[in-house]
């Protein structure tokens, strides 16, 4: 299939894709939020940078989370596995090169003594589930300061 828009219309829409604050991202920090879990967010914890750049950051819990595009990081599921057909050679090394990133940042992470849980887009799909497995992840929520 041949791409329906110049290089430039896509280099432009490309240049629109966030890596932070994305519309995964807010789902799931209202979703903690309102169930009185506070974090940090984009890697920070402790005034340094924690490897991968985790979206969201209980540093006392010594945990992170992650929310990735199923696409962009290679997810098992059907927009995971889909692979473009206009410079494919291309799209598959850079996510191929994403996949081994994100490996790094998970044991780097986990040899700091860091507990990490991902979140793939594709999961959103059933609030009540992911509820359940983020809590589960998390932990009973902090009472202090209430």
């Amino acid at each position: 299939m041949v791409d329906t828009v110049t290089a430039e219309q896509r280099s432009a829409n490309m240049a629109r894709i966030r890596s932070k604050n994305t519309k995964p991202e807010l789902l799931v920090r209202r979703l903690l939020h309102a169930a009185g879990y506070r974090f940090r967010l984009h890697g920070a914890a402790g005034g340094k940078l924690l490897p991968g750049k985790p979206d969201l950051v209980f540093a006392a819990r010594r945990k992170v989370v992650f929310v990735n595009g199923c696409f962009w990081h290679l997810h098992s599921c059907a927009a995971g596995r889909h692979a473009p057909q206009s410079n494919s050679e291309f799209w598959a090394e850079k996510r191929r090169r994403t996949a081994m990133r994100d490996a790094a940042a998970l044991e780097s992470l986990a040899a700091a003594g860091w507990e990490s849980l991902t979140v793939w887009e594709c999961e959103l799909k059933d609030r009540s589930a992911l509820e359940e497995q983020l809590v589960t992840f998390l932990g009973p929520r902090s009472t202090a300061g209430r």
